[in-house]
């Protein structure tokens, strides 16, 4: 299970964060507010609402914290966020129709990850039912939760190289996307249609193979060259991205056609 992931509520995105010292789950507030609200500006709501209560001296204002969460251009931004406990009691200062579920719907997360941390298969098996019940196929299924894992080996081996979740990251992921498809993270989603959505969950099962390959011998090929600093790491991730890249033209050469689509279908 990864420390900052999404979550869907009523189809809405909401950005959480688990802490594992506090064994803690942060949500951010804006995406709360958006939720229960709808306002077209969560933001500008949030602000008001935050000025009232630190005027009138609520508690709730000085039990608020900030992270590092993905915004809607891509890039990692603080971002207001509360714990379960914090977020229930800001549920009651907004009169909402949803405050019922989603107060049910908090407490069903926190106890959730409380079981994936006993039982990890229990995370595989809640993300197997929620891409079913969005329509996705069994064989597409299994390569995206294959995918995760193979992420999760790549993004350890940058933490073991001294890369910083975040910013770190997002660069290398980026030269590894362009070195294979030929476009960046920003590009390919531009050309998918693509905004808040995942660019994994609108890749084919074979670009999600091809990914799979070029973050797979990102993998290998640091830790045989061992990089250091983020120029070092940077050359390793193209050098991964290219091993996919030349299966990616072969593929093109079988089929006469591009590997990389516009929508799934």
């Amino acid at each position: 299970m990864k420390e900052k992931s999404l979550i869907l509520f009523n189809q809405k995105t909401i950005r959480r964060h688990w802490d594992k010292e506090k064994e803690l789950w942060y949500f951010s507030i804006v995406d709360i507010i958006e939720v229960l609200t709808d306002s077209p500006r969560p933001r500008k709501y949030w602000n008001a609402l935050k000025t009232k209560l630190e005027t009138e001296g609520s508690e709730l204002s000085h039990k608020l914290g900030q992270l590092k969460m993905t915004s809607q251009d891509g890039r990692m931004r603080l971002t207001d966020v509360g714990d379960t406990e914090t977020i229930l009691r800001l549920i009651q200062s907004i009169p909402s129709p949803k405050a019922e579920p989603l107060k049910v719907w908090l407490a069903k997360v926190g106890y959730e990850r409380i079981e994936e941390t006993e039982d990890p298969e229990l995370a595989f098996d809640r993300a197997m039912k929620t891409y079913l019940n969005k329509g996705y196929s069994r064989d597409w299924i299994n390569q995206r939760l294959k995918s995760i894992e193979v992420r999760k080996e790549l993004t350890d081996e940058w933490q073991e190289r001294g890369m910083k979740e975040g910013r770190d990251f997002a660069i290398l992921t980026n030269e590894i996307t362009k070195a294979w498809t030929g476009k960046s993270v920003k590009e390919l989603k531009e050309y998918k249609g693509l905004k808040k959505e995942n660019l994994r969950d609108n890749m084919t099962n074979l670009e999600l193979i091809l990914n799979m390959l070029a973050e797979a011998s990102t993998t290998e090929i640091s830790k045989k060259d061992i990089p250091k600093g983020l120029e070092e790491n940077r050359v390793v991730a193209k050098k991964g991205g290219k091993v996919a890249r030349k299966a990616k033209e072969e593929i093109e050469l079988s089929i006469g056609e591009s590997v990389v689509r516009k929508k799934l279908s």
